[in-house]
């Protein structure tokens, strides 16, 4: 009874947990603001455009660990992306300030029960794995004192004439089919090439990098890539399931490469709101295709160039 128990009551704190996270970001999104666009460059941000950092290990979160560590720098107007527990806080020689607050980030694996691996012995059968979703608090370095000046320094931007060429280049070198021409932008599933109009068409040419990225996001997904289901007809929940990993993992490069965070397709933001409320894990799995998909289009750059990234949050497998 008591393992039932506990069993229940870890049930009920995962989906707690999952509820807290889609409410708030469903909310954001209600009114009128895009957790993977933050207002960087603007008096709203103070800290620098890029991917939140482990302070002391120097690795980026990755997954939805990247959207909550974003939204709170925004909400508090931290000028630092980095962030640190409150042991690595102490091992670096500082501590956190007395009355802060952490912000919740999550950690979900599986593990097998030995009785579950018996029973799996005994019958021939495949051993069950039960997930687990652990949340743990993390503080921004400006919530510590007493850290070193190389801990507290923020990365400098990158200079802003070296961006476009860098874009180019990755996109050549990740192999994809890539044609220009036309007046719109799209990733043929079928045929397996993306197409965009030429960069003239666009206001700014930083616009036209900020889609080919977008529509290389999504070309990741194909079979002969990191094989997501793509299958969507166009207003599926499928569909705009894989929209919003486009849609995040041109974010999280477009963070990584010093280019700001745009929405491609605003007008789906009504159904992504729908399909978070039928499906409150809908974000996870999404936030954490799109860190895979930004991964594997960063794996592209030069060795000495490629970020660092904390491991991999992994989704309860059951709900994919």
């Amino acid at each position: 009874m008591a393992r039932l128990d506990r069993s229940a009551r870890a049930g009920s704190a995962r989906t707690s947990l999952y509820d807290d996270i889609t409410n708030k970001i469903i909310a954001e999104l209600e009114e009128g603001r895009v957790p993977w666009v933050q207002p960087w460059g603007t008096s709203a941000a103070k800290a620098p455009l890029g991917l939140p950092k482990n302070a002391a290990t120097s690795r980026s979160y990755s997954g939805i660990n990247i959207l909550i560590l974003w939204g709170a720098v925004t909400q508090h107007h931290f000028p630092s992306q980095g962030w640190l527990t409150f042991r690595q806080a102490l091992a670096l020689g500082g501590n956190v300030m007395k009355g802060e607050r952490g912000t919740t980030v999550v950690y979900a694996d599986r593990f097998t029960p030995e009785d579950e691996k018996k029973r799996a012995r005994e019958t021939g059968e495949e051993a069950q794995a039960i997930p687990f979703l652990k949340r743990f608090t993390v503080f921004n370095t400006a919530q510590c004192e007493n850290l070193s000046e190389e801990i507290e320094a923020a990365a400098p931007p990158p200079p802003s004439g070296l961006i476009e060429p860098k874009v180019e280049a990755l996109i050549k070198a990740t192999g994809i089919d890539f044609r220009i021409g036309g007046d719109r932008a799209y990733f043929d599933v079928l045929n397996n090439y993306v197409q965009v109009p030429p960069p003239q068409a666009y206001f700014e040419p930083i616009n036209w990098h900020r889609t080919v990225l977008h529509e290389v996001g999504r070309a990741s997904g194909h079979d002969t890539r990191l094989g997501r289901d793509l299958g969507g007809s166009f207003g599926s929940k499928r569909y705009f399931v894989e929209e919003i990993v486009a849609e995040l993992s041109s974010a999280f490069c477009c963070a990584t490469l010093g280019i700001t965070p745009t929405v491609r397709h605003s007008d789906y933001i009504g159904a992504w709101i729908d399909t978070m409320r039928e499906d409150n894990r809908v974000i996870f799995r999404a936030a954490s295709q799109a860190s895979k998909a930004a991964d594997w289009i960063l794996s592209f750059l030069p060795s000495d160039e490629q970020p660092a990234i904390e491991d991999e949050t992994i989704i309860d497998r059951r709900a994919a």
